[in-house]
């Protein structure tokens, strides 16, 4: 994925077409998705804690569930795709009204799972599956006019993401006889496959530009291993296959991917405060493939626990480093970020560490989590009040986007 570090095309500067909130989509995504976790995160922590009286839809538990992926994973993706795409492509990406609009119903649908009355829940839940065949059409229309079709594998993952969110409704009202949490890790390891390809895309290129050492090389085989290792676990979900098999696929995927990650050098970025973070959220993602493997065989206890080293250290680190580093490439700004930010993503490992660590060793749960929670509220809000200026504001080069 060529993210390039000022974000420019090599056009010509366009005029101003609405305000710069909307004027490309990681704008409005990044910032209203990172504030959207703070509060869930902040919801959550209220109901396990017993202070708050939360009755969203589905209850606490699912709720928390589908919107960490559903409703602020699933933002941070489309942001960061329909952004990327006209980097790809070099054709406008969606933007003013018709971003308004595709901001405005991912917004809708967080507020109404959380206060729809039980006679309104079809409609809220409609408004809710609209969001990522929609945005799956804004990414599909740019690339197929160029006939780009390296990055059209995007399109039908955003729309296997809508499928599994429909299923897990299903899975809810008993429809179907599968738990939501099933349904929940596909929906985990689907994100973990956008990870694997957008990190062999950029990582190497990041680390050697943010470092100044020599880009890795890519080896094709082991590329190709390792997006493949991952198909074939979603598959093994997807499919009736015996716990053995689903066990060795998981290790093979967290082994191969292991081993991808180590020639990206992660020991030259610790003192990269943007590269980092991204080097080990990749290894937090193997980490919670292999102990996924291990429950499988039998080996390990903590479904969740392994789940969680992939959601928290995998997915929310990576998108709080990405998030960082893209809403600066694309707003004209130098990829550089101080002690606020190198602070949140040093205390976010702390508490990725406590979440999927300490409940190993320290029994105490409920405390486990709302510390944990705690870490994820101050990290995430950093961002928020930190990028604020920056996704609000026009670029400092006065182009437009």
């Amino acid at each position: 994925m060529h993210l390039h570090s000022d974000g420019k095309l090599g056009a010509k500067p366009q005029a101003m077409t609405t305000v710069p909130l909307f004027r490309l989509a990681f704008r409005p995504f990044f910032w209203f998705a990172s504030l959207f976790s703070v509060l869930a995160i902040a919801l959550w922590a209220g109901f396990l804690s017993g202070t708050l009286n939360f009755s969203p839809l589905g209850g606490g538990h699912f709720w928390h569930i589908h919107e960490m992926l559903f409703g602020f994973t699933s933002a941070i993706v489309v942001g960061f795709l329909l952004t990327a795409v006209q980097t790809w492509t070099g054709k406008p990406s969606i933007k003013g009204y018709s971003l308004m609009g595709l901001f405005g119903l991912w917004a809708l649908a967080r507020v109404l799972l959380i206060f729809t009355p039980p006679e309104l829940e079809t409609v809220s839940i409609g408004i809710d599956l609209i969001f990522l065949p929609l945005a799956a059409f804004f990414l599909a229309r740019p690339i197929i006019l160029v006939k780009q079709w390296r990055n059209i594998m995007f399109v039908p993952i955003l729309l296997i993401m809508a499928v599994l969110n429909a299923v897990m409704y299903l899975s809810l009202y008993g429809v179907i006889a599968i738990s939501y949490s099933a349904i929940s890790h596909m929906m985990v390891l689907m994100v973990s496959l956008v990870m694997c390809i957008i990190g062999g895309r950029v990582f190497p290129m990041f680390t050697a530009n943010g470092t100044r050492t020599e880009k890795v090389a890519a080896i094709p085989l082991l590329e190709t291993l390792s997006i493949m290792s991952i198909v074939l676990v979603i598959f093994s979900h997807a499919f009736v296959l015996s716990s053995e098999v689903k066990g060795f696929l998981h290790i093979f995927a967290a082994t191969i991917n292991f081993i991808r990650a180590l020639r990206w050098r992660i020991w030259v970025t610790f003192t990269t405060p943007l590269v980092w973070p991204l080097h080990l959220s990749y290894w937090f993602m193997c980490f919670g493939l292999l102990g996924v493997g291990l429950v499988e065989l039998g080996l390990n206890t903590s479904i969740s626990l392994a789940y969680h080293s992939i959601t928290v250290g995998g997915i929310g680190l990576m998108v709080l480093a990405m998030i960082s580093r893209v809403s600066l490439g694309h707003t004209g700004r130098m990829i550089q970020v101080g002690r606020v930010m190198s602070f949140a993503f040093m205390i976010f490992v702390i508490g990725v560490v406590w979440r999927v660590m300490f409940p190993l060793f320290w029994q105490h749960y409920q405390m486990n989590l709302i510390f944990s929670a705690i870490i994820w509220i101050i990290s995430y809000g950093l961002f928020v009040i930190k990028y604020a200026k920056v996704l609000f504001s026009a670029r400092i080069d006065g182009r437009d986007g």
